[in-house]
Formats: C-alpha cells, structure tokens, sequence
C-alpha cells in the first residue's frame, strides 16, 4: 500500500517532472511509488529491457518503495474500458491517497493521454460494482495532480525539491540508453552535457515563483480551502 503513486506513460517521464517532489515526500515519512505504462519498445533509443533495467536503478535513486509498468503499447496509449481496468486493478491493490498524473496537454500523445486515462481509472477504482483484475475492494484516490513541469501554464503550486535537486538529477541520468552520448536520436534528445544545465534552470525558475531555489510544478483542477489566513505560504509583496 502507498501514500502517493505517479502515474506516467514512459519509463523517465516522472523522474524529469517530479522526481524531486517523491524524494521530497519520502523524506516526510510518505510512502511513494511508480506506475509506467508502457514497455518502452517503441522508443527511438534503448530497448525495452534496457529501459527496465534503467527504471529499477532510478527507482532505488528516488526511494520508492513500489515501481512496475503495465504493457500498453509505446507510442500508442488509448483510453479505452481495458486500459483503464488495469490502472484501476492497481490502483485498489496499492491504494494510494494521491495521484500525479502527466498534465493533460502536451507534444506527445501518450503523455496527454494518460492524464484522462488516468483519472478516469481513479473513478473506476472507486465503483463498487465494477470489478477488476486480483478482486480487490475498490478505492478512489482523495487526492489527483497534475505534473506541469513542460506545459506553458502558471502553476497551481510548486514543491521545494531544493535539498534534493542533484539526487533528482542522478535519478534522470541513469537512463544510459536515453542521455548517454550517442548518434541515435541527435536532436530529438537533450545532449548530454547540457541536461545538468536545462533541467536545473526549469527548476529554479519555479523555485523563484515561491521563493525557495529549487521547485517542481503541479496544477490541480479543484478549488484549495485555506483554514487559517495567518499561515498562507509564499509573501505577496
């Protein structure tokens, strides 16, 4: 059982958008975890395995405590009844109370995909006449998110990842097969000697939006509820 899962459609999409906000969590004593769609067969680098291998390694970088991937296809993640099962089946064995999700537009298809797919398998879970894979009881997350870091839009919040940046950083680079130096994909691919540079100064500029020096965004699509004016975050002026 988990306290927060990630849900991505390519192995390495969560350690380039919120990596540092589960390292953050594990910190806090939460216990996180790693849902990755698809295989990674399709990409224009690596294999499969390769991309398992990697996944595992960077896993046990961002202390999850549970990571697998399911097997829909690479490159062609489809909102469908089935599709949605297999996340829902997950979702009520790990029962997590909140879930990341991609943000719901983007350049790559599996990516915005996965953002409805996924919160309409978090509404699945929860219906108690719907069954799925294992025959665990259905759950509903409390909580869905939306990891912004690559969409043009202004944040709902950002996490302090700054004690963890560089761990963060290790996590994304052992991915060999997608950012070691190689011929394979120039030019689709951040070369290696600038992915330290282009992934530090994203996150200090969402640092500098709530004054902390290093930050991941998020949006949520509900209302927040203060309790009390006297301990909002982040000065106004």
């Amino acid at each position: 059982m988990l306290d927060i899962l990630a849900i991505a459609a390519h192995r390495d999409d969560v350690e380039q958008t919120c990596g540092g906000t589960l390292l953050t969590m594990h910190a806090r004593g939460w216990r996180t975890g790693i849902l990755d769609l698809t295989q990674g067969e399709s990409g224009t680098r690596g294999t499969a395995a390769e991309r398992q291998a990697e996944a595992n390694a960077a896993a046990r970088i961002l202390n999850v405590t549970h990571r697998e991937a399911l097997d829909l296809p690479d490159g062609n993640v489809q909102n469908t009844l089935e599709n949605r099962l297999k996340i829902a089946a997950v979702l009520r064995r790990l029962r997590p109370r909140v879930v990341i999700l991609p943000y719901w537009q983007g350049r790559h298809p599996d990516h915005y995909t996965t953002a409805t797919l996924g919160y309409e398998a978090c509404f699945v879970s929860g219906l108690s006449k719907i069954e799925t894979p294992g025959g665990h009881a259905p759950h509903r997350p409390y909580k869905i998110l939306y990891a912004s870091l690559y969409a043009d839009v202004r944040p709902t919040f950002v996490v302090d990842i700054t004690p963890f940046v560089e761990q963060r950083l290790q996590s994304l680079l052992a991915y060999r097969s997608q950012y070691g130096q190689q011929s394979t994909g120039t030019g689709l691919f951040v070369p290696e000697e600038d992915i330290r540079e282009r992934t530090f100064a994203t996150a200090r500029h969402y640092g500098l939006l709530a004054g902390v020096r290093y930050a991941e965004p998020f949006v949520q699509k509900e209302v927040s509820l203060a309790e009390d004016l006297m301990l909002l975050p982040v000065q106004s002026i």
